[in-house]
């Protein structure tokens, strides 16, 4: 029977044990944790957005890497195989805003669970707590790998599912681009994607944990868009995160960051003329207010005294003596509210990391190796990354069940 090692046992490795069980291979799955999927517990807050339920073709926008390398292995195994899977085993699924798939039970653990029962109850070897040293080659064909403790495991095929180097507490160590580098695969520079930002101003310190909802978040290099897009984010003690961000930051992780333009529109939903009219009749109302006053009721408490202050206008001003040059300018910083950006944060704290073996170097139909026969990639070492929203996950479960179907 042919025999398959799998080198890793997260999200793509699983997979790749799955199908390769499927097509009558014998599997044997390394994984150096104490248990299984441990980056898959921590996806979706601890729910596990497993996948996006949308066709290929939507599939490929939220790609930011090499999505046409992608497409013959989301072909094999859609987002919708993905949830006929878990549905017929058992883990029953639902669909939620922005047609993220999630387990009915919001546990990411039963989604480990129902991979690892699969596998064990079709007869798979799993070797916990194992370190893999190195992989054997001759003449340019897999033959085997070498564990840290000296033993050696014989197979026609490797699978290396060892992710990224992100989150490295789950595992993820930058093993597996070790392994292809030594064998002759070039590595693309490793960088945070779905990473937060260190701000170069400090306005953000006083802002720590508010979240802005319903915003509109715009990054421009010189005069070109380069991302805009409504939305949500979050003030940290470093900067800025949440969504909006995450997504901002796979698009810029390689540009010059000293080029890039930030600006949010606090009221996206309004234009300056509706702006324009609604503070006239508020000024009006609270002639003998303070402008303070008036400006809580365009952005949260917390986030008045910076507006103000960008604005260049007093907050202790009357209402009554407030000027059209003083609206101007609380109107054009409520509608665009500029920052700049010194870092993204640590390639350990991003959700995915940008970067790994080159996909010119991988057969995309098949996951195998263009340089070492028998050696096979699949998932976050490959230098694929999408936005989030169940699209990384997906990535990994299809370039895994391609690389077992084919090896």
């Amino acid at each position: 029977m042919h025999k398959v090692v799998i080198i890793g046992g997260g999200a793509s490795g699983l997979f790749a044990g799955v199908s390769a069980i499927n097509t009558n291979k014998s599997v044997t799955l390394i994984e150096k944790n104490e248990k299984l999927g441990k980056k898959i517990y921590i996806t979706g807050k601890g729910r596990c957005n497993l996948t996006n339920n949308v066709l290929v073709n939507d599939f490929m926008q939220n790609v930011v890497s090499n999505p046409k390398f992608l497409y013959s292995a989301l072909n094999n195994f859609t987002p919708q195989d993905t949830i006929s899977f878990f549905e017929s085993n058992k883990m029953p699924t639902k669909t939620e805003r922005g047609n993220r798939v999630f387990p009915v039970s919001e546990k990411a653990s039963d989604v480990t669970k129902t991979l690892e029962n699969y596998l064990r109850k079709n007869g798979a070897e799993i070797l916990l707590n194992t370190c893999v040293k190195d992989v054997l080659v001759e003449n340019n064909k897999v033959i085997g790998v070498l564990l840290i403790n000296g033993n050696k495991i014989f197979c026609d095929s490797v699978i290396v599912a060892t992710g990224g180097i992100s989150y490295p507490l789950t595992g993820s160590d930058g093993d597996g681009f070790k392994f292809a580098k030594k064998l002759g695969h070039s590595i693309i520079e490793l960088k945070p994607a779905l990473c937060s930002f260190e701000l170069k101003e400090d306005f953000y310190k006083n802002l720590q944990g508010l979240a802005l909802k319903n915003v509109k978040l715009t990054v421009k290099n010189g005069n070109k868009v380069i991302f805009s897009q409504l939305g949500e984010m979050l003030f940290t003690h470093f900067g800025v995160s949440g969504p909006l961000i995450l997504t901002a930051s796979s698009l810029v992780n390689r540009l010059n960051l000293e080029n890039l333009d930030f600006e949010i529109d606090l009221k996206p939903a309004l234009n300056k003329e509706i702006l324009e009219s609604r503070l006239l009749n508020e000024l009006s109302v609270n002639s003998n207010s303070n402008f303070f006053n008036v400006a809580r009721g365009y952005v949260p408490k917390s986030f008045v005294e910076i507006l103000l202050k960008r604005s260049q206008i007093n907050g202790n001003k009357k209402c009554c003596v407030v000027t059209q040059e003083n609206r101007n300018s609380f109107i054009n910083t409520l509608k665009s509210f500029k920052f700049k950006v010194s870092n993204i944060r640590d390639v350990r704290e991003a959700v995915v990391t940008a970067g790994g073996v080159n996909v010119k170097e991988i057969n995309p139909k098949t996951m195998e190796s263009k340089i070492i026969n028998g050696l096979y990639f699949c998932g976050e070492v490959i230098d694929i990354d999408a936005f989030t929203g169940g699209f990384n996950l997906q990535i990994a479960f299809s370039t895994g069940y391609t690389a077992g179907l084919n090896c």
